[in-house]
């Protein structure tokens, strides 16, 4: 989904047996609960414990996170995406 850009509604059922709608619902469930918080946590365990996280190349972007000493209110954000040209109509 992420990668392809596709929309939830496009995703192709039989590949992964249940509709975009619910692929999208079940997602949104499962973040509300903590399941990927608990799945991203067990996972750098075990590999901290096999010797196999290597934390050298981290990059952590927080700037989805606000300020809570001070900070400033932050300014919407910027579209990234291309602009459309003017009508030469």
């Amino acid at each position: 989904m992420i990668r392809t850009g596709i929309g939830w509604n496009r995703l192709p059922t039989a590949l992964f047996g249940a509709s975009g709608a619910t692929c999208w619902r079940r997602l949104t469930e499962w973040h509300e609960a903590g399941i990927w918080q608990q799945l991203h946590e067990r996972l750098l365990a075990e590999l901290r414990a096999a010797g196999l996280l290597d934390l050298s190349a981290a990059l952590v972007d927080s700037a989805h996170l606000r300020a809570l000493k001070g900070g400033s209110t932050p300014a919407p954000a910027r579209s990234t995406g291309a602009s459309l040209a003017r009508s030469t109509i």
